[in-house]
């Protein structure tokens, strides 16, 4: 649905119900639409909602577009604003990929004891807007304690680039060594007083 430009023209669409947005980028004109809040919420719930291409209907063509930004009422999370960049065949973008972790239940660190520690839950590249992944996927099933799941070990890292510029293949995620109770020196302390009043107690 087409909708008007400005704060107002946004006020007003809100009061219908809608969501304002715009829809910029390519070498047309940024077009404001307005959107089904229900349709927005059930997008944001999704875990790839940054990378996911959406077909929108701008003055009766059909456009296809990134959801870039998403602005949110401060109280009630309600969508306020959205944000779409238009796409255009053979163009180069930037965008944020999640990933995806399979395997934890058998992994053998985990069947030790060992915890998984996500460091990365996306991570942003560089690819062709015709190839934009919709997720990559870290497979823990072989890990042990100590172990580590890196950028290269992902599937489908081999297909784009990323972004970051301080390391070439950085860690997504790790084993863990489990965590022990330390107990202490106070509760220690309480303890060995309740064995010799134990221990008095008995003697008598």
């Amino acid at each position: 649905m087409r909708a008007k430009a400005g704060k107002g023209a946004a006020r007003a669409t809100r009061r219908e119900g809608l969501v304002p947005a715009v829809v910029y980028g390519g070498k047309s004109e940024p077009a404001m639409i307005a959107l089904d809040p229900r349709l927005v919420m059930r997008e944001l719930g999704k875990s790839g909602w940054r990378s996911q291409l959406y077909q929108l209907m701008v003055d009766d063509k059909r456009t296809v577009a990134l959801m870039r930004a998403v602005q949110l009422h401060p109280v009630t999370d309600r969508p306020l604003h959205v944000d779409f960049q238009r796409m255009v065949a053979g163009q180069h973008i930037r965008v944020e990929i999640p990933v995806t972790f399979e395997g934890e239940e058998i992994a053998p660190g985990v069947k030790r004891g060992g915890v998984v520690n996500i460091v990365q839950h996306s991570v942003e590249v560089n690819c062709d807007v015709e190839h934009i992944p919709e997720a990559f996927i870290a497979d823990l099933s072989k890990l042990d304690i100590h172990d580590n799941i890196r950028w290269s070990d992902l599937k489908g890292a081999d297909k784009v680039t990323h972004t970051n510029q301080h390391e070439e293949d950085f860690v997504i995620a790790t084993i863990a060594p489990p965590t022990v109770a330390v107990e202490t020196s106070e509760e220690t302390s309480e303890e060995t007083s309740e064995e010799k009043t134990a221990e008095v107690s008995t003697e008598e």
